[in-house]
């Protein structure tokens, strides 16, 4: 079983000195799933705040983690 982080290249965050700075966020980790495919659609199913976000799915990035 594999596992994933997904993250959104639609954040912004705010530096020290209180600049606005645009940054990738972490939208989530899924575990224990086959493939990427199977780990998007849990983490839209565990996750509905992404819709309510209006989070941009299509743009997501996803990455297989490496398992110890």
């Amino acid at each position: 079983m594999k596992n994933y982080i997904f993250l959104s290249p639609e954040g912004r965050t705010f530096s020290p000195n209180g600049s606005e700075v645009e940054n990738l966020q972490v939208i989530g980790i899924i575990r224990g799933v086959r493939h990427e495919d199977e780990a998007l659609l849990q983490l839209l199913q565990e996750n509905p705040w992404i819709f309510d976000a209006e989070f941009n799915i299509a743009d997501f990035i996803c990455y297989e983690l490496a398992t110890t």
